[in-house]
This record gives structure tokens, C-alpha cells and sequence, in this order.
């Protein structure tokens, strides 16, 4: 009889325990690109902000595309995943800001006080405006290919 009431307080303990609200998971974490991610169950795999709800499951329990947190993008996706354009009906996934391109249409992601970017980094040519999907510096690989990237052509003469 001890053994069997031992036995349904442990269940009810149990069920008592599975039914309590669980404090909110603490999903962000640097993808290895050292770019906002999201932080998948096994608390070691973190996948880059834009494989989230992209429809290919990165974490091993498929977390980074369920409903709950698909269902109504942006709204259902953790603030640090998201990057309001200067436009307020547009946004990108966090980790394209300052990746060099014009993610938002507007240059809003890599330019401005919204998007907070480093100046060009080492791979990069500084030149604005630009032409094309680029913001206010282009690849250095782009440098003297024959193709204007830069308005002043500097991309083709200096760089």
C-alpha cells in the first residue's frame, strides 16, 4: 500500500510539474557566420536568423520551423531574428543587415541609423552611391572586372 501511494504521488507530482507554464527558452545566439542566430534545443546547434521558418528543418527537432513560431511572420518570430526596413511594411531576417547588399530596397539595411553597420570591412571596395543590388561599398572581387559598380567608376580606375 506504501509502495502504491508512493508510486501516485510521483505520477501526480509528475503531471503537476508537466502542466506548469515553462519559462520562455532564451533562443539567441552567434551563428558561426558571427551573425544573429537561433539557438535549437540540443542548446548547442545555432543556425543563421534566416534558415528560421525557411521550410528545411536545421535543428534536429525541427524547432527553427514550427507553427507557433512561423505561423505569423515576422510577429511570431523572437525580436532579435528580425530587422525592420525604413519602411514599415517590410523586414529581413537579422543576420542580412550589414552583409553588404540591399536587402531592404532601400539601402535602410546597410545604411543609416536603423542598421548601425561598420564602415566597409577590408573586402570591400567604399564607394556611393552605387549601382545595382549594392549599398555604399561593393566586393573587391568586383574591382577592375569591366562592369561600372560605383557612379564615379572608381571600382574600374582606382580601386
Amino acid at each position: 500500500a506504501v509502495a502504491l501511494l508512493v508510486l501516485a504521488v510521483a505520477l501526480a507530482v509528475g503531471v503537476a510539474l508537466a502542466l506548469l507554464p515553462r519559462a520562455p527558452v532564451n533562443r539567441f545566439c552567434i551563428a558561426p557566420n558571427n551573425q544573429t542566430g537561433f539557438l535549437c534545443d540540443d542548446r548547442v546547434t545555432c543556425v543563421p536568423a534566416s534558415w528560421v521558418c525557411d521550410r528545411a528543418s536545421n535543428c534536429r527537432n525541427g524547432e527553427d520551423e514550427q507553427e507557433q513560431l512561423c505561423g505569423d511572420l515576422p510577429q511570431s518570430l523572437p525580436g532579435h531574428l528580425v530587422f525592420h526596413c525604413s519602411n514599415p511594411r517590410l523586414w529581413i531576417y537579422a543576420d542580412l543587415r550589414c552583409n553588404g547588399m540591399n536587402d531592404c530596397g532601400d539601402c535602410s539595411d546597410e545604411m543609416g541609423s536603423l542598421a548601425a553597420c561598420p564602415p566597409c570591412g577590408w573586402e570591400w571596395w567604399s564607394c556611393s552611391p552605387v549601382h545595382f543590388k549594392f549599398c555604399s561599398c561593393i566586393p573587391r572581387r568586383l574591382c577592375r572586372d569591366g562592369i561600372q559598380h560605383c557612379l564615379g567608376w572608381s571600382d574600374e580606375f582606382i580601386c
